[in-house]
């Protein structure tokens, strides 16, 4: 075989090999992009149905200590194993005096993973936030996504309502912003949330003048849930008039909490919830630093 004839060969087999490989190449990246589209639709399971959002809750975080670092390390978990894009800030985000200067050790720093993977915290102003500039220059700081003192977001068939429970709050002017934005909401499930508890069977017990404001719209627009912090536990109520009170406030410590007859499950643990939302309900967990579920509960889309 001569060197012309040799050469034409080698040349026509690395080309096929190269071929093959690119060939190889174009199937995994298709299978790839595949796997990423079928990431973004809902996930359909033949027993539970079409699973439509997930999110995560929790509150009473700010402390840049390790109770607070284990507990977004137990999120970022549960990330990896249950994709979730929501995280529900609900207030105290940065101990003792709202201090924008410790963002880094307190929000940045052990929420970096979910952010690096895009998870939007949408946050309200708890008490201690407002005590530098009445709470200004968190609504102002991007990460925490906040429209104002109070303000709404959809995600799917969910709308948000947030709200400012802080005793300075001008709550006149926020309860009839609140009615008109539920009164003219078409969403399927709606979830307010603010710092303060309304039921309650920790330290602070139940806000009576919430209640009296409050819960009279939420049974007339069905609100379906109503989540806070304030309280360092986790306590979930029955549904009380077409609602569940859940409250995610051991974000970062704890306190003790008892139990009543509202009371469905309440516990003094280091945690934050989880929701996986369905058309017709939604599934709840509570999650310990041990990555573990100690309580689960179900969220009617209309109560009996």
């Amino acid at each position: 075989m001569n060197f012309k004839r040799r050469k034409f060969i080698i040349l026509s087999s690395f080309a096929t090999i190269s071929a093959t490989i690119f060939g190889y190449i174009q199937v995994i990246n298709a299978s790839k992009n595949n796997i990423n589209q079928v990431n973004k639709k809902p996930i359909k399971d033949s027993q539970k149905g079409t699973l439509i959002f997930r999110f995560v809750s929790v509150a009473d975080t700010g402390t840049g200590a390790k109770g607070q670092y284990e507990v977004a390390k137990a999120m970022t978990n549960y990330h990896s194993k249950n994709p979730y894009r929501l995280v529900v800030l609900a207030g105290d985000n940065i101990y003792n005096n709202g201090e924008m200067e410790k963002i880094n050790a307190v929000f940045e720093r052990p929420y970096a993973e979910l952010l690096k993977k895009g998870v939007k915290f949408q946050a309200c102003l708890g008490n201690h936030d407002i005590r530098t500039e009445n709470g200004d220059p968190q609504v102002k700081y991007a990460g925490f996504n906040m429209k104002g003192r109070y303000y709404t977001y959809t995600r799917e068939q969910m709308l948000f309502f947030v709200l400012d429970t802080n005793g300075n709050a001008d709550m006149k002017t926020q309860l009839v912003w609140l009615e008109t934005e539920l009164s003219k909401s078409k969403a399927a499930w709606k979830v307010v949330y603010g710092h303060h508890p309304i039921y309650s069977s920790g330290y602070y017990g139940d806000n009576q003048v919430f209640i009296k404001s409050f819960t009279p719209l939420f049974q007339k627009y069905n609100v379906q849930l109503y989540i806070n912090g304030h309280e360092h536990n986790y306590e979930r109520t029955k549904v009380i008039n077409g609602t569940t009170y859940l409250v995610c406030g051991a974000g970062a410590g704890t306190r003790p909490v008892g139990k009543n007859e509202r009371t469905a499950y309440s516990a003094e643990k280091l945690s934050f919830a989880a929701y996986d939302v369905y058309a017709d309900r939604i599934e709840v967990k509570g999650i310990g630093t041990d990555n573990k579920v100690f309580d689960r509960g179900t969220i009617p889309l209309k109560s009996v």
